[in-house]
């Protein structure tokens, strides 16, 4: 909105000497880190009154794992405040609509739906799950896995399909295509100039039905795999900053024609402003961090957990880089991965595991590793992660 009134009313703040002031609006590295200024900020301001308010509304988090060392381990975090999601999803939402350029990016709209609609279905789910504990004979723990399952996929089709459109793949086909790992997206004419660049004939250019398959693939998979990651103190809070930090960088790369054209990455017009939306999810996570750490004064719950995953593979999707969120979301993948193991081998052997616990970070702490030991070596490598993405990305 910023940007929008900036550049709007350029000739009137000139005129009476404000635009050289302000003029800073206009420029996208700029806003995306004052977005995670602003949200970092929104967050640590809010949030103390947000946890008094959850705790007076006895809106707290009573964890059962069926596994007596890790209700063990638990046992102190009872009573906790939950739904701490909505500071979170009020710093992405307040953060976008000031920096990002609202007005004329359609991306932009299509993140604001997928942080709503996520976001309703984790808000709706944590307050079933708080009728259950206080009226356990009347409401049922949840959302079912196919009632969730079925929101989830039929909000990412719709979004993605959107995608698609919005993309412009008749006149850009790079913005539709299917990038693989160390594929050069471009063959140049030129060492320079973007304009002499070829798609590069190897390069698979996607349909709508595949293009919408993936997407909705990997905008549901990666809101329930940080769903799943949000275990721990601090743990998805930590992991979704770091992949927040790299996923910025990305969007720099895919929208900058120069950029684009240097590294051979699908160019995509107009994602530029994903740049504000990633820097506010960076920031939303760093503040809420603050209340979030060990001891934890408050929760996500699903009403953070799956907007900011479902926004993660939003952002990839648009930007052409599915792949590569499987390695800057490593640890998200890890997580999912290990449960969708642990499911299928102990149905296919009748009763057999291959994990002491899943999600696997429970695996770690019956291995003897402290919570916080688990968290902190979950976020080294998770960086190590996203600085090896940023990496391969040069090798084409």
């Amino acid at each position: 909105m910023l940007y929008f009134l900036t550049q709007e009313y350029q000739s009137w703040l000139d005129s009476i000497g404000l635009y050289r002031v302000i003029q800073v609006f206009t420029q996208l590295e700029f806003r995306a880190f004052a977005s995670v200024l602003l949200a970092f900020t929104y967050v640590l301001l809010v949030g103390p009154r947000t946890i008094e308010w959850l705790r007076r509304c006895k809106v707290g988090d009573n964890p059962k794992f069926d596994d007596a060392v890790i209700d063990g381990l638990s046992e102190n975090k009872r009573g906790t405040p939950t739904m701490g999601g909505i500071v979170i999803c009020g710093a992405i939402l307040i953060s976008t609509l000031l920096l990002a350029d609202v007005v004329h990016s359609k991306y932009i709209l299509w993140t604001l739906v997928t942080l709503g609609w996520f976001g309703g279905i984790g808000l709706f789910d944590d307050w079933l799950k708080l009728e259950a504990s206080r009226r356990p004979t009347k409401s049922r723990h949840g959302l079912r896995t196919k009632e969730k399952l079925a929101y989830q996929c039929g909000g990412a089709v719709l979004i993605v399909l959107a995608l698609f459109y919005t993309a412009q793949g008749d006149t850009n086909p790079a913005a539709v295509s299917l990038n693989l790992p160390f594929q050069r997206t471009y063959e140049l004419a030129t060492r320079s100039a973007f304009e002499g660049a070829l798609l590069n004939p190897s390069v698979l250019v996607l349909g709508i039905f595949w293009f919408t398959a993936i997407g909705s693939v990997w905008v549901v998979g990666f809101s329930n795999a940080v769903n799943l990651t949000d275990g721990l103190d601090g743990l998805a809070a930590g992991t979704m900053t770091v992949a927040s930090f790299v996923m910025m960088v990305l969007c720099f790369m895919s929208s900058s024609r120069e950029a684009a054209s240097f590294l051979m990455v699908p160019h995509v017009p107009g994602a530029s402003e994903l740049m504000v939306v990633s820097g506010a999810m960076a920031g939303a996570c760093l503040g809420f961090l603050w209340f979030n750490c060990n001891p934890a004064r408050v929760f996500m719950g699903d009403t953070g957990s799956l907007p900011l995953g479902a926004l993660l593979g939003f952002i990839a999707v648009a930007i052409r880089q599915e792949v590569l969120l499987l390695v800057v979301g490593g640890v998200f993948v890890m997580e999912a991965g290990s449960v969708l193991m642990q499911t299928s081998y102990f149905k296919l052997t009748k009763g057999k595991r291959i994990f002491l616990m899943t999600p696997i970070h429970h695996t770690f702490q019956k291995h003897g590793w402290t919570e916080t030991q688990v968290v902190t070596r979950f976020w080294v490598i998770c960086a190590i992660l996203g600085m090896l993405a940023l990496a391969s990305v040069k090798m084409r």
